[in-house]
């Protein structure tokens, strides 16, 4: 099995690529077999264009490996940080890139981290509007992990010891939903009942 994680941060060294570093280690440890991320940081995908859709060479070349990478995943944890109430917009073009081919019919996780007390807004963003044309199957569960910088750290005096507990039980826990759901819905996908070409757009 393999669960990509998309780290939606344009900055280096963020804080969402230390939980996709996290979230990395937690699923190579007996709940699936690849781990990958797509880290954004740097903007690595530029801002779509009409080009996308006519066959221009400079996107088809820079899309094929992450086009394989997404359509040869059974899941995704999407990670966003909160920036002014909502989800960066290098996450949000990520989705105007890339759709029901590599997305379609899979399951995610969102997780949302604030270094304060915030991170609900890009959640319900994404629940809003990043699945419609993707098909992209968000599970119930979700993650906010607020005041981010006291968790997750790999030295243990830099983490707020009761905090930094939950949230790696609750994520082992939640993966593992994950999981299932991956299992689930490739029966879904392998049954052939979604594939269209005449509904290629959600409604």
């Amino acid at each position: 099995m393999k669960i990509t994680i998309i780290s939606g941060s344009h900055r280096e060294n963020s804080q969402s690529s230390k939980v996709a570093k996290h979230y990395q280690k937690a699923l190579l440890n007996g709940i699936c077999d690849e781990a990958p991320i797509i880290d954004l940081a740097g903007n690595p995908l530029p801002l779509w264009d009409e080009g996308l859709w006519s066959g221009d060479e400079k996107w088809t070349n820079l899309l094929a490996p992450y086009r394989e990478q997404l359509a040869t995943s059974d899941g995704f944890v999407v990670i966003t940080p909160e920036w002014h109430g909502q989800a960066p917009a290098g996450l949000k073009n990520f989705f105007l890139i890339f759709g029901r081919n590599e997305l379609g019919n899979k399951p995610a996780k969102i997780v949302s981290i604030s270094s304060a007390d915030g991170g609900a807004y890009p959640i319900a963003e994404l629940r809003m509007s990043s699945y419609k044309n993707s098909r992209l199957c968000y599970i119930p569960e979700q993650m906010i992990i607020r005041n981010v910088e006291k968790v997750l750290n790999e030295k243990p005096e830099e983490n707020d010891v009761s905090a930094d507990d939950y949230f790696r039980e609750r994520i082992i826990w939640s993966l593992n939903i994950l999981k299932q759901y991956a299992i689930a819905l490739k029966q879904v996908r392998d049954s052939g009942v979604t594939d269209t070409e005449k509904f290629g757009n959600g409604m």
